[in-house]
C-alpha cells in the first residue's frame, strides 16, 4: 500500500474492517446517491444523514475526532459555496448588514450539506479499509479490470513519482534555478518533460517485471468473503437513506 494512504487506515479490529470490501463500496455509493437525490429544503433528511454516518464510524470504531480532522479536505469547496450568495443578481435577504442573493444561499446550503455528508461517508469508508482491499471489492463489483489496474498503479507510484518530482526541484533549485519568475518557466517545462519519459519508461519495466512473474491483470489480495449477512448488514444504510430521500420529496 502507498505510504501516503497508509495514514487513513484506523488499525482496529472492528466490525466495518472485517466486512468485505464490495459491501462497503456499493453501500457508500448508495447512500452518497440518496443523500445527493434528496431535496435541498428538507433539513431534517440531512440531519438524518448525518447521524447515520456518525453512527457508521462508532460502528467502524472510527474516531469522530478523526473524521472531522480529515474533512479539511473539502474547505476550497465550502468557500467556493459560501462565495455564492455574495455573487448572486438577487439580493433580496439581508444578513448582519449583507444583502444575500436567496438562492445562492440554497445553492451554498446544498454543497455543503451534501458535500460534508458525502465526504464524511467516504472518510468512514477509507479508515476502515486497505486501498488494496479496496481495489479487490471494485474487481468484485464487475468494474472493468484495466481501469482497477490503471487506478492500482497510480496509488501504489503516486509516492514514487512525488519522491521524483521533489528530486528535481531540489536538483534544478541548487543549480540556481529558484524563485517564482517567469525566466524559470522552460526549466519547469523541461523538469515535466523528463518526469513524464521517466515514468513512462518505468511503467514499462515494471509491468515487463510483474509479467514475467505470471501476473494476468489482477493483484493477488486476500479480502473478506462477502456473506449474505454483509450484504444485508451493509445494503440496509443505502435502504433506509434511500427510504428518507423518498420521505422527502413526499413531503416537499
Amino acid at each position: 500500500m502507498s505510504g501516503s494512504h497508509r495514514h487513513l487506515l484506523v488499525h482496529v479490529d472492528g466490525p466495518l474492517h472485517r466486512t468485505a470490501p464490495q459491501c462497503k463500496l456499493a453501500a457508500t455509493v448508495l447512500f452518497v446517491f440518496a443523500v445527493v437525490a434528496t431535496p435541498r429544503e428538507q433539513f431534517w433528511a440531512f440531519g438524518v444523514y448525518a447521524v447515520m454516518v456518525v453512527l457508521a464510524a462508532v460502528i467502524g470504531r472510527v474516531p469522530l475526532l478523526g473524521v472531522g480532522r480529515r474533512l479539511v479536505i473539502e474547505v476550497p469547496f465550502l468557500l467556493f459555496a459560501l462565495l455564492l450568495p455574495l455573487v448572486g443578481r438577487d439580493r433580496s435577504v439581508e444578513v448582519l448588514g449583507l444583502h444575500l442573493s436567496e438562492p445562492g444561499l440554497w445553492a451554498a446550503w446544498n454543497i455543503i450539506a451534501k458535500g460534508t455528508i458525502g465526504v464524511a461517508a467516504s472518510i468512514v469508508l477509507a479508515s476502515t479499509t486497505t486501498v488494496p482491499h479496496l481495489l479487490a471489492g471494485l474487481e468484485r463489483l464487475r468494474v472493468p479490470r484495466q481501469l482497477v489496474a490503471i487506478t492500482g498503479f497510480m496509488v501504489r507510484y503516486g509516492d514514487v513519482i512525488g519522491d521524483d518530482l521533489r528530486r528535481m526541484r531540489i536538483a534544478r533549485e541548487s543549480r540556481g534555478a529558484a524563485g517564482g519568475s517567469l525566466r524559470l518557466a522552460k526549466a519547469v517545462a523541461t523538469s515535466a518533460g523528463t518526469l513524464f519519459v521517466r515514468s513512462y519508461e518505468r511503467g514499462e519495466r515494471v509491468y515487463l517485471a510483474m509479467a514475467s512473474r505470471g501476473y494476468t491483470g489482477t493483484m493477488p489480495v486476500r479480502t473478506a468473503r462477502a456473506t449474505w449477512s454483509n450484504w444485508v448488514a451493509c445494503l440496509a444504510w443505502p435502504a433506509t437513506a434511500a427510504t428518507v430521500a423518498v420521505a422527502a420529496w413526499r413531503l416537499q
